[in-house]
């Protein structure tokens, strides 16, 4: 299976908060409190950091704010998202293998992952959630396809 099909997986649920038309984003001059509230009020668990909404900057999660909670108290939630996103954003492009994304995540140990045309312009963002449904559903046909082999139809 590959990147755009989990794309066109995500769209076919009807949940606006991953459409891949509208993807959710905000600028590097956010603070922690105002991320924490789009993101309860989307229920998504990361957020692209972009300031023109089209190229990835960096990447805030729930697990960062809530991170920060605990190093510096809620006092950093005025603090701007630039102060604690992750810079070095993993994306993928749509010809990629979800199998080799959901390595790639689960190795670096993130969730979420923007993925980009040629130009470094944002399609969607893919969460380690969806790579493994799309697995779970390749594994699905392909069982399915080996018991019609078995049953002789």
């Amino acid at each position: 299976m590959l990147v755009k099909q989990l794309l066109s997986m995500k769209s076919d649920n009807a949940k606006p908060w991953i459409d891949s038309a509208t993807i959710v984003t905000i600028a590097p001059t956010t603070t922690l409190g105002e991320a924490a509230t789009l993101l309860a009020e989307k229920r998504i668990g990361a957020v692209v950091v972009s300031t023109d909404g089209r190229r990835p900057e960096g990447i805030l999660s729930e697990r960062d704010i809530v991170r920060q909670l605990g190093k510096h108290g809620p006092e950093v939630l005025s603090q701007p998202v630039s102060g604690v996103m992750t810079t070095q954003v993993q994306t993928c492009t749509t010809g990629e293998d979800a199998l080799t994304i959901l390595e790639r995540m689960t190795q670096g140990r993130f969730r979420h992952m923007p993925v980009v045309d040629g130009q470094g312009d944002m399609l969607g963002v893919i969460s380690i959630g969806d790579a493994v449904s799309g697995r779970l559903k390749e594994l699905a046909a392909e069982k399915e396809a080996l018991t019609g082999m078995i049953m002789g139809s």
